[in-house]
């Protein structure tokens, strides 16, 4: 099992990087002055390629710290579900556990890979935890000289377009809440994620009032500090047919819960069974199909017929695109999850190219995916890229609508790609010049992928794909010249 090079951290990898991709020299009038809402993964690789292109950059970040939803914090919110719209938001969506459920190869950006470094505190792992993702991105962040164009601790509080047809950013000190700029910019980059605002599950006659559901982000005290021996856990699952398996990290927190509580009981659209079934491999985890009633204590009637009495119901229903500082005049929506109008899941024709969103879609590899919006957008800004007319952009949004209705694929799953990502990500590189995904990154994503669904317990440590990550750093060569002599002595 080869577990990937690990580089000294002293090597000469910025100067590499920055030598390979030298800043182009863009005509004078082509540069523009770029907000951008977000200094996340999304938010971090638009600055890079917005400055790449000859723009100029200033970035809003809400936290005292860069990474986004990579950032772990123990806090939790008064108010986890959501309901209360003056809650005080905890950003991170992480649970102290967790690990990523793609290879690292996979999930770097192209020309920035993600290998094991020989750092104190590093996670070497082929599948870390999110502290080594956080860690990531800081390197790309310091290497690419991103922190100085970051703003921390303002929060965006308004997004608008101006009579002058610039933009007005509106943000304040989130330490004082005292409004400390109101900006005009000719272009915003919106890469704020969608993890933190909760969705909650459809139950009927369930009344909040009566019955305090337990949201996801809630689990990161650990699992001991909310179940013993003796409780019975509801899992509520948002999953339709149209997507394959349960959520990833609801399905690695119910084995988790699983170790420490009475019995774990999880409710699933995808679970057909007439009864109850038990998850292979598991005594005291039971699947159920959809939901009938939640009674104001913990009874749960499901429509198969059965019936549990649960202490504690977890809601492990994802997450809503959320934008409350935009105003756009009722143009660009929020409706079932889908955002739109949006030309590509990028460009609002009503707006483009001044307005575009970085991230929107799910189920794929992001970091690799947003880079290429990011390159599409900082070329068309620039001019160097062409957009369709505004008609031709609409059209093309209401065909991929139209073709949705037919398939009777629902508005929420509008940004879902899966396994449509690679082309998706394949005609993004077209259009900026870029080669095509690496043929190792999209069979490495289908094996681990296939693995997470016959291992889920073991796919982190155990694989058979070794060619497929040779194939990887001999492209990560190009960029980390170094790592051929360490896959040379490691061998």
């Amino acid at each position: 099992m080869i577990l990937g090079s690990v580089i000294s951290s002293n090597q000469p990898y910025t100067r590499t990087l920055l030598s390979h991709f030298p800043i182009l020299s863009m005509p004078q009038n082509s540069s523009k002055h770029v907000a951008v809402i977000g200094a996340g993964s999304a938010g971090l690789v638009t600055a890079r390629e917005l400055q790449r292109e000859g723009h100029s950059v200033v970035v809003f970040e809400r936290e005292n710290q860069l990474g986004g939803t990579w950032v772990y914090t123990p806090a939790t919110e008064s108010d986890p579900v959501g309901i209360d719209p003056n809650r005080e938001i905890v950003h991170s969506s992480l649970y102290s556990s967790l690990r990523v459920n793609l290879p690292r190869e996979v999930m770097g950006f192209g020309d920035y890979p993600f290998v094991a470094k020989k750092k104190p505190g590093r996670d070497p792992r082929r599948y870390p935890g999110h502290g080594e993702v956080l860690n990531y991105l800081n390197d790309f962040a310091v290497d690419f000289g991103i922190i100085g164009v970051v703003r921390f601790g303002m929060e965006v509080g308004f997004v608008g377009k101006m009579e002058n047809g610039k933009w007005k950013v509106s943000c304040r000190k989130r330490e004082n809440d005292v409004v400390f700029a109101n900006e005009e910019y000719d272009a915003v980059v919106i890469c704020n994620g969608h993890y933190t605002e909760p969705r909650i599950a459809d139950i009927p006659v369930f009344e909040v009032s009566n019955w305090r559901p337990l949201a996801f982000q809630e689990l990161k005290f650990g699992l001991e500090s909310k179940f013993t021996a003796t409780t019975t856990v509801f899992l509520a699952l948002f999953e339709t047919k149209y997507v394959s398996g349960g959520a990833a990290s609801a399905t690695d927190i119910s084995r988790e819960i699983a170790e420490v509580a009475k019995e774990v009981h999880i409710s699933s659209r995808s679970a057909t069974s007439e009864v109850p079934m038990k998850l292979p491999g598991y005594d005291n985890i039971w699947l159920h199909n959809m939901i009938e009633a939640v009674g104001s204590d913990g009874g749960v009637n499901f429509q198969e017929g059965s019936k549990i009495l649960a202490d504690i119901i977890l809601h492990c229903t994802g997450y809503k695109y959320h934008f409350p500082f935009l105003e756009t005049n009722g143009i660009v929506t929020v409706d079932d999850n889908r955002v739109g109008p949006i030309y590509k899941h990028v460009f609002p024709p009503a707006f483009a190219p001044s307005l575009s969103f970085v991230g929107l879609p799910w189920k794929v590899i992001p970091f690799f995916l947003c880079e290429l919006q990011s390159k599409w957008i900082a070329g068309v800004l620039s001019g160097r890229i062409s957009l369709p007319s505004k008609e031709d952009m609409n059209a093309d949004i209401e065909a991929f609508y139209s073709s949705m209705a037919a398939s009777c694929i629902p508005k929420r799953y509008t940004h879902n790609m899966d396994d449509s990502q690679f082309d998706y990500d394949d005609w993004l590189a077209a259009r900026c010049g870029s080669p095509p995904s690496e043929e190792w990154r999209k069979q490495m994503y289908f094996i681990s992928r296939k693995n997470k669904k016959t291992l889920p317990e073991t796919y982190r440590d155990e694989w058979d794909d070794d060619d497929l990550i040779i194939q990887a750093h001999e492209d990560f060569v190009k960029y980390i010249p170094e790592l051929s002599q360490e896959q040379k002595l490691s061998r």
